[in-house]
């Protein structure tokens, strides 16, 4: 799908929004070394990743809940258009996942972002790298101009992730998710907007 080795013109995105960002971690993901870059690849889903991944969520459980739950139907989880897979560039072991839904192009060109990593691969670094290669991805080979994460904000694990990425708190949702299909929870509305975005790229797509 891609690699670690993002181009020149993608990470001006992260330099636009490091202007207003004073993190440590920001600085470390614009400067980031090939060594470093290729510690992590991002790829589609495929239907052979089945039993890994059912393995992966059981073995996660107790890291997971209360934020996040496992799939009640895993083939259509790995069926979804863009579900993709962080994998260690090491031994090519799943060590999280991102999922890229409800496109809408026309007038908006946005889309919703959703993420985890895997037990026991937290704290690793391995979103933080694979984060940049979704969004180059997102921005990129999709051409979208806003991409949002919807956060409980008690999780903040996951929002120093997207914040450190260059997300933008805009606001906070009431009950805006029945997670797990358990109960209502409130969540925060993180986004980032694409600075290269170009209605060029869709029109040629199209042709």
């Amino acid at each position: 799908m891609t690699n670690g080795n993002a181009p020149q013109y993608f990470l001006t995105i992260y330099k636009h929004q490091a202007e207003q960002l004073t993190s440590p971690l920001i600085k470390t993901l614009l400067n980031i070394k090939d060594t470093q870059a290729k510690m992590v690849i991002l790829r589609k889903a495929k239907v052979s990743d089945l039993s890994e991944v059912k393995e992966l969520y059981q073995q996660s459980v107790l890291f997971h809940n209360p934020w996040v739950y496992a799939p009640k139907d895993y083939e259509a989880y790995l069926q979804q258009e863009h579900r993709y897979f962080i994998c260690s560039s090491e031994n090519g072991k799943i060590v999280g996942t991102f999922n890229i839904s409800g496109i809408v192009r026309g007038y908006f060109q946005s889309a919703y972002l959703a993420y985890e990593v895997f037990s026991p691969y937290q704290g690793k670094g391995y979103m933080s790298k694979g984060i940049l290669l979704l969004l180059k991805e997102a921005f990129g080979e999709l051409n979208l101009h806003r991409l949002e994460a919807n956060i409980q904000p008690e999780n903040f694990t996951s929002i120093r992730l997207i914040s450190n990425a260059g997300f933008i708190k805009e606001g906070f949702s009431k009950n805006y998710l029945k997670v797990g299909g358990l109960e209502w929870k409130d969540h925060e509305r993180w986004a980032i907007i694409n600075p290269n975005w170009s209605e060029l790229k869709n029109h040629n797509k199209s042709l």
